[in-house]
């Protein structure tokens, strides 16, 4: 089986190649079959030099008229060459003297390359070249030739060749069919090999727009497959999921309306929809897998808040695990605060809480005292064990890998036995990415803002009226609200990004003399970080000066502005994101985006999105248009879902197809659902064990 055959069986490949290889994804002779060409050349005719026009690529057969080496800022080996209907410059920067005694004057050549427009005339640079003479011309090729994307010291010479020998081992015996005719026929879908061998060497004539774009039958054939794999392993997880048991959690319904009580504020409808949906999976003797997405600021920490309740008064113990050292000690201020007046013993856990303290706060979660644990990563490190772990709740979870989630929940496993999962988003996904890629979870959605929520008003405005919006902030904290200056920077380095938004926050304090600044950077200790960020929350610091570190989880009702420096640079969902910070209370909230001119397109269109609507579920599909779903759903850090093939923005029609199709293989041929995930996710399904 092509599956399990290694690369290096194929000649031309030694241990070094192979290993260069296995880095880029390609490891036996199927990776080869499924890495398709980005784009095509025609080599299939002559063109005549006449005939041709900048941009276009050729093969043009010629005479060598002249060639000299020329030396100017760089040297140069030039070479005119013609055909009767016209000349052609060869440009060559880097060449041999071998290479250039070959060039004698009268040589035929053929060639191929990128026709530009030269200083004088139209040339080429480095063309693909051969010598031909009269008797032995080589003929064309038969077949458009295929551009692959490389790796490092991966040529593309290299690819074709390993292509030209995998499709020759290519057969129905070494590559099965594993879709039936039954679903294939009806949705039109090509026959597999046919669909690998055209894809790799298509006819003269094919549509090349529709081959670069994606949408040719047989490219759809391949998404399709693919994009089965993942779903039908998605609903592996859930099947296993529901064999798994896990501990019904059904009391407490008292306790829960003491919690209610005595919160200051009363639970929207979406909220108590959403909380009811939790309260019945909790209740269930399988384990809840339920992801809840709600926009920023509709209130999802309450909602955990409720279910871990429910799991407490059950006499479990739920752990709470947070992307950020910032987000976990807000989300332990708010479980305390919530949870002391209930006698609920809620600890929190770092990488930094050590010695002592660490060991203290260890037996009291092994012994049970501890009944609420918060924290990062360190959550799921090896010395950290439970008593009697009930409920996992996973906030963005987007930013954890699936190993991390997985690796939590098996801290409280019994056996057959797993705590229920509640996992948050507070990225919105659409639809048709949540039915592909989160089969294995139950979805609610928090669809409405807590009451007196105003929407908030975004500007544009360019650096240059930087005093405009420096008067803005002095205004705003004049009228009794606050304000945050977000700095982002040009640089990628965090250092640098501390050092500007200190420098900022100096600039500021200057120029705004009557008010108080703070600074709140990620090189700050964290005990500092949240002195300041709790002093801004008294009403003790009117304008706080910060890089993204207060992205997520931080709420001063009282912060009516938000002003974002090289607001160009930030992502759609980062942007929302941080204007979600004010408009938390009932005063009309501003959020002043400044960009650097000039723009580039794409971030015209994602400020302009964000001037359009406040909508996270719109703002989530624009972004899903604008970057694609791996951006999106930072699944390119979390290596959750990577396709090689599909495209879950171009082939979302596919997705009503592929549930279907899912579902009628698991009726009517269940043993071909095995195959199917293993040639798309090979060894690769750890994950699919959620």
């Amino acid at each position: 089986m092509l599956d399990e055959t290694p690369v290096a069986t194929l000649r031309g490949v030694g241990p070094k190649s192979a290993e260069k290889l296995a880095a880029f994804g390609i490891e036996t002779v199927q990776d080869v079959l499924f890495h398709l060409p980005r784009r095509y050349e025609d080599r299939t005719r002559v063109v005549a030099l006449g005939s041709l026009r900048p941009g276009d690529h050729a093969v043009v057969e010629v005479s060598v008229d002249l060639a000299e080496v020329k030396f100017g800022r760089r040297r140069s080996l030039l070479v005119r060459v013609s055909d009767g209907t016209g000349s052609l410059m060869l440009r060559f920067f880097h060449f041999s003297k071998a290479q250039q005694a070959g060039f004698e004057r009268g040589v035929q050549l053929r060639l191929y390359g990128e026709v530009r427009r030269g200083p004088a005339s139209l040339e080429m640079v480095h063309p693909e070249y051969q010598r031909i003479g009269e008797q032995d011309n080589p003929p064309t090729e038969d077949r458009l030739t295929p551009v692959y994307p490389t790796g490092e010291g991966i040529h593309q010479l290299t690819l074709r060749k390993l292509s030209e020998q995998a499709l020759a081992l290519l057969d129905e015996t070494n590559l099965p069919e594993w879709l039936p005719e039954p679903l294939r026929t009806p949705t039109g879908l090509a026959d597999l090999q046919a669909a690998l061998r055209y894809l790799h060497r298509p006819p003269p004539g094919a549509d090349l727009a529709a081959l670069e774009a994606g949408t040719h039958p047989g490219q759809q054939r391949l998404a399709f497959e693919e994009m089965l794999a993942h779903h039908l392993s998605l609903r592996a997880v859930r099947q296993r999921a529901t064999r798994l048991q896990a501990p019904p959690l059904e009391e407490g319904d008292d306790l829960l309306q003491r919690f209610y009580r005595q919160l200051p504020f009363t639970l929207t409808v979406a909220q108590r929809r959403v909380v009811d949906e939790i309260l019945h999976d909790l209740a269930q003797p399988h384990p809840m897998m339920r992801l809840v997405q709600g926009d920023v600021g509709s209130g999802k920490t309450v909602v955990a808040a409720a279910a871990a309740v429910r799991a407490l008064a059950s006499h479990r113990q739920v752990a709470v695990m947070a992307p950020t050292e910032l987000l976990a000690e807000q989300h332990f201020a708010c479980f305390q605060r919530w949870f002391d007046a209930l006698g609920i013993r809620v600890g929190w856990l770092s990488g930094r809480v050590k010695g002592k303290a660490r060991r203290e706060l260890l037996e009291a979660m092994q012994s049970g005292d501890v009944q609420l644990l918060i924290g990062t990563h360190a959550l799921f490190q090896e010395d950290v064990a439970f008593d009697r772990l009930g409920l996992v709740i996973i906030d963005e979870q987007h930013r954890f890998g699936v190993h991390q989630r997985l690796a939590l929940r098996d801290k409280g496993r019994e056996r057959r036995r797993v705590p229920h999962q509640l996992i948050m988003t507070a990225t919105p996904i659409p639809r048709t990415l949540a039915m592909a890629l989160y089969a294995d979870l139950d979805s609610s959605v928090i669809d409405e803002l807590p009451p007196g929520r105003t929407p908030v008003q975004t500007v544009a405005l360019a650096e240059s009226r930087r005093a405009e919006v420096v008067q803005r902030a002095r205004q705003a904290c004049r009228e009794g609200r606050q304000a945050y200056w977000v700095c982002t920077l040009i640089e990628e380095s965090e250092s640098l990004q501390c050092q500007a938004a200190e420098d900022t926050a100096a600039q500021l304090a200057e120029a705004l003399p009557e008010l108080k600044v703070g600074l709140v950077h990620g090189r700050l200790k964290d005990t500092e970080k949240m002195q300041r960020m709790e002093a801004f929350k008294r009403g003790e610091l009117d304008l706080l000066v910060a890089t993204t570190v207060i992205e997520v989880g931080v709420d001063v009702p009282n912060a009516s502005l938000m002003i974002i420096e090289n607001a160009e640079r930030l992502g759609l969902a980062q942007l929302h994101q941080l204007r979600g910070r004010v408009g938390r209370g009932s005063q009309q909230s501003s959020c002043v985006l400044m960009y650097r001119s000039p723009l580039s397109q794409m971030a015209r269109e994602r400020l302009a999105v964000l001037r359009e609507t406040n909508d996270g579920f719109e703002i989530a599909r624009r972004d899903l248009e604008l970057r694609g779903p791996g951006e999106v759903l930072g699944t390119r850090q979390t290596g959750l879902m990577q396709f090689r093939i599909a495209d879950l923005l171009r082939d979302q029609a596919l997705v009503p197809q592929v549930e279907q199709a899912a579902g009628w293989l698991l009726q009517h041929a269940p043993d071909r659902v095995a195959p199917i995930i293993r040639r798309w996710l090979g060894h690769a399904t750890r994950y699919a064990q959620a």
